[in-house]
């Protein structure tokens, strides 16, 4: 039987919930325990929880690290069992666009060969279960930064961005 197994780690970005099966991370999410996002994800996995600290151990010091400056490449295994067709195309797609890229929402349409158009693919990102593992912050519009629905939205995606290199920091992040 599959279980999942729950991590809150705090980020500069606000408190990021994990969910870890056997297999890998199959879903994470900006909140805390305290403001419900441990009960959506245990509703939407829909499986027994246990409380295994090992089990979540290695993707809580990647984002450590990440969060750091000092890891480029998750090396974290992803569940990828909730996913299907076109959507889990295009994100195995995304989850290959390396760290201090971007791509367009057309872009990725492409490199997934999928025959999502780019409006699709941003309804995609919008509900990628496995933020910043799944990098959606690296999927840009073709005249802008495009939309976020993590975080604080968009500022959290400029945010990962300037961390990672793709964008140059403003005075304001001075």
């Amino acid at each position: 039987m599959t279980t999942v197994a729950f991590a809150e780690v705090p980020t500069p970005v606000g408190a990021f919930v994990l969910a870890v099966t056997e297999t890998g991370l199959a879903a994470s999410g900006w909140g805390s325990r305290e403001r419900g996002s441990l009960e959506w994800l245990r509703e939407r996995l829909g499986l027994p929880e246990v409380h295994d600290s090992d089990r979540t151990a290695s993707v809580v010091a990647e984002l450590n690290a990440y969060f750091a400056g000092e890891l480029r490449v998750f090396e974290t295994p992803v569940d990828w069992r909730l996913m299907s067709g076109s959507r889990l195309r295009v994100l195995q797609a995304l989850h290959r666009v390396p760290y201090g890229r971007a791509v367009t929402y057309g872009e990725l349409a492409r490199l997934s060969g999928s025959s999502v158009p780019a409006r699709g693919i941003g309804s995609i990102m919008g509900s990628n279960p496995i933020p910043i593992v799944v990098p959606c912050h690296r999927v840009v519009a073709g005249n802008g930064l495009g939309g976020f629905s993590g975080g604080v939205g968009v500022e959290t995606k400029r945010w990962l961005l300037t961390h990672e290199g793709y964008l140059q920091p403003t005075l304001l992040d001075l």
